[in-house]
């Protein structure tokens, strides 16, 4: 059964461990830390009279906006989203949470793991489960050939290596 985001019908909700892990410190992080340091910005500027010129106070008040409404997000996202642990089912071929290594014909090499969306910021080496190039590889083993289509091309690769974290 697929499992899919109705707000964005493109985004599977899927997490590894270790994402859903750094979601949590995210919030936590903005909870306890960046939300009460930023209130008291808005309280200090907001004690210094005439706000309407005072860019502290609209610079933080906007901040906090920003702050709040992360939160809010991060706490909805954290409770939709289903964690997917590593199986020993998965061996041997390119499932969710997957490092994989490939390779063309032309020696262009590439190492990543296919994630879900909420874990691909800043992370260089991850791809999305809703990418094309992760729908291609889904399911294949090592030495299968895949192609990988997108709107502007088409590219062959070869699979040469899979990795679980256990």
């Amino acid at each position: 059964m697929e499992i899919v985001n109705f707000l964005n019908p493109m985004k599977t909700l899927l997490i590894t461990p270790e994402g859903l892990e750094k979601l949590k410190s995210e919030l936590d992080h903005l909870w306890r830390v960046e939300r009460p340091e930023t209130t008291q910005k808005v309280n200090w500027a907001a004690s210094l009279g005439d706000r309407s010129e005072n860019a502290d106070y609209h610079y933080n008040k906007k901040r906090l906006r920003e702050i709040d409404k992360r939160i809010l997000y991060l706490r909805k996202c954290i409770v939709d989203l289903k964690v997917v642990t590593y199986s020993p089912y998965q061996e041997g071929k390119v499932m969710f949470g997957a490092w994989v290594e490939i390779g063309n014909d032309k020696g262009f090499k590439n190492r990543f793991r296919i994630v879900g969306g909420e874990e691909l910021i800043g992370a260089k080496d991850y791809i999305s489960m809703d990418s094309p190039m992760a729908q291609a590889l889904v399911k294949k083993e090592v030495g299968d050939e895949v192609v990988v289509k997108t709107p502007t091309a088409q590219f062959v690769w070869r699979i040469t290596k899979i990795e679980y974290l256990k």
